[in-house]
């Protein structure tokens, strides 16, 4: 199954990529693109993007001078559209911006929504900026097809980690070539090989000192409520919560579950596995617990099964980690805590957080699965951005024998309502 954002991009004639994901990915996209009729042009903004996508040309100025740049390429190669990854990077910002004021398509990839095994496209934007609908009605409206079987993208830790550093690498290497570069984060080759080999380490060590968790938890009579912690520098935190970072969050939270939550409940705080070279909030969750007088009811865990956890749990806590689609997906309750494209009545809790702790909202199967089924049919790609990409290989398979066939343009997606403001 090709989703429609993807299907679309197919349907472009000339289309401009910005700064991918780590790795081939960008590159395999392109040949994608191009076995489908395309022209295909790349803009490299660091050694690492180079290393990845060869063929690219080197933007080389300050990312203020990006929407002169991109208005030239536009009238120059007469570009349809423009694909990226990262929307709040702040090349991406200048990048979209200038897309709007040329009325060119804007495609924007993201880590999948359902995962395993998928990654997002979405036209416009992702995550809280997502156009899907926030009317349970529309889902309870349309009966969802059958979905065909996913296959495995092979994404591992360590072939993920081994790209991450040979991007560091290239990037460091090729620093004077791209003098005014600006990364979105610190990605330094000793500090990152220190970190990932730190993440490495912890894996293992996690391992041993967790092994037993999931059994106690089992065996315990006192049911528990969970965190789902985003990575520290995740831009949804950022610029879609109330919260400065990570801990804010753990912060707000224990102090709510302290005051609110039922004397017999716990509260388990998972690290995000992606997070695990680079933070550890052990300390602090401990610190804060001590705080607000529930030491003995906050257990902090790092790579303990997800998807029993949330079997087991009352309810998930999240900002707006995708964590929250794996939640409802198990019926368990959730809570948001800050902007979300499925905050939807039925699906998430519609109350605050202390009604959340007494009384959660339950989960509307129905609605999740008829949501679940639009969902994939409209922005899930069935691949990895750090190993195999199954759907396009799938897509344009299909798609070589359709060359000489002319379909429609999409139309652009409605607007949809205005994104619930944040509760307490």
């Amino acid at each position: 199954m090709t989703p429609s954002s993807l299907a679309a991009l197919q349907r472009q004639r000339r289309v401009l990529l910005l700064q991918g994901p780590m790795g081939p990915f960008f590159s395999k996209l392109a040949d994608f693109l191009r076995g489908n009729g395309a022209d295909v042009f790349k803009l490299n903004f660091n050694g690492g993007d180079r290393l990845y996508y060869p063929a690219g040309e080197d933007f080389v100025d300050d990312p203020r001078a990006l929407t002169a740049e991109l208005h030239r390429r536009v009238d120059r190669d007469r570009i349809d559209a423009i694909a990226l990854f990262g929307q709040s990077r702040p090349i991406h910002k200048v990048a979209i911006e200038a897309a709007k004021e040329l009325g060119i398509e804007i495609y924007v990839f993201e880590e999948g929504y359902l995962r395993p095994n998928f990654i997002t496209l979405e036209r416009g934007g992702v995550n809280a900026l997502s156009l899907m609908p926030r009317d349970d009605a529309y889902y309870r409206a349309r009966v969802g097809e059958h979905l065909p079987k996913t296959h495995s993208a092979g994404q591992t830790f360590w072939r993920t980690a081994a790209i991450a550093m040979l991007y560091a690498i290239a990037r460091h290497l090729h620093r004077s070539r791209y003098p005014k570069e600006q990364f979105h984060r610190d990605l330094h080759p000793l500090r990152e090989g220190l970190r990932w080999l730190r993440g490495g380490l912890r894996k293992v060590l996690h391992s041993v000192t967790e092994r037993n968790v999931l059994w106690r938890l089992c065996r315990s009579e006192q049911r528990f409520f969970l965190l789902a912690l985003q990575v520290h520098n995740d831009a949804q935190i950022q610029h879609h919560s109330p919260f400065d970072d990570v801990h804010d969050v753990i912060a707000h939270t224990i102090e709510s579950f302290a005051t609110c939550a039922p004397k017999d409940a716990a509260l388990v705080i998972k690290h995000h596995p992606m997070d695990r070279a680079y933070r550890h909030y052990g300390a602090y969750i401990q610190e804060q617990a001590r705080k607000h007088g529930v030491a003995d009811r906050v257990i902090s865990l790092h790579d303990v099964h997800l998807p029993t956890l949330l079997r087991l749990s009352r309810g998930l806590v999240t900002v707006n980690s995708t964590t929250g689609l794996q939640s409802l997906h198990h019926g368990t309750p959730v809570f948001l805590l800050g902007e979300a494209h499925y905050n939807i009545p039925g699906l998430v809790h519609q109350g605050d957080l202390p009604s959340f702790w007494l009384h959660p909202d339950p989960v509307d199967p129905g609605l999740y699965r008829a949501y679940r089924k639009i969902l994939m049919r409209t922005s899930q790609i069935n691949a990895s951005f750090y190993a195999d990409t199954p759907a396009l290989n799938k897509a344009g398979a299909s798609r070589t024998l359709q060359l000489h066939t002319t379909a429609p343009k999409p139309a652009r997606p409605a607007a949809t309502q205005t994104n619930e403001r944040l509760r307490a």
